[in-house]
């Protein structure tokens, strides 16, 4: 059913690959635009994308429009922009490669860790630690794509708080799994 959180969430797919664009447009040095203002409408756009992330899950809460899709297209859209974000951002050489690798390998493992749980019937709820990993990465992304200072410290920041989460998550998935048996 495609109803406003879904119609949200797809909108965040749709900017996903026009961040990513605009991103590999700051690499080209020839560009005809100011990059201080690429930058800008990269951020903006991003800011965007992330506010139709909060509004579809509170839309669907408070106004009980959960749907089947939607807990197919609200996580699909949040690593799409995600990666947008991060990839871009590595290739224009704002963020490390390392830092990106992390967090990504975090961000796919965990994703199919719950593909499997699902078919399994299994849920795992999102936790404190998984909604703080996003805000610190959004952040993180947010200075990397203006070059503010403590950019850097606050991707690091990010890469720590993806790996606890991605821990804290397994952990919560073993102690649900005692708990059952």
């Amino acid at each position: 059913m495609l109803n406003l959180p879904n119609i949200l969430a797809s909108v965040r797919i749709l900017l996903a690959p026009l961040l990513l664009f605009l991103l590999l447009a700051l690499k080209n040095e020839t560009n005809e635009i100011n990059i201080s203002w690429l930058n800008y409408f990269c951020a903006l756009i991003f800011a965007l994308a992330c506010m139709t992330d909060f509004f579809d899950g509170y839309i669907a809460r408070s106004w009980d429009q959960k749907t089947k899709l939607g807990e197919i297209l609200d996580p699909l859209a949040d690593k799409m922009l995600i990666l947008s974000a991060f990839l871009g951002l590595m290739m224009i050489q704002r963020a490390s490669v390392w830092a990106v690798y992390i967090i990504l390998t975090r961000e796919f493992f965990i994703t199919g860790f719950r593909v499997v749980l699902a078919s399994q019937n299994i849920s795992v709820q999102a936790s404190f630690a998984g909604k703080l990993k996003t805000t610190f990465q959004m952040i993180a992304i947010s200075f990397l794509m203006m070059e503010w200072a403590y950019s850097q410290l606050l991707l690091w920041l990010a890469v720590a708080l993806t790996l606890y989460s991605g821990f804290a998550y397994i952990l919560a998935y073993i102690k649900q799994n005692k708990n059952n048996n």
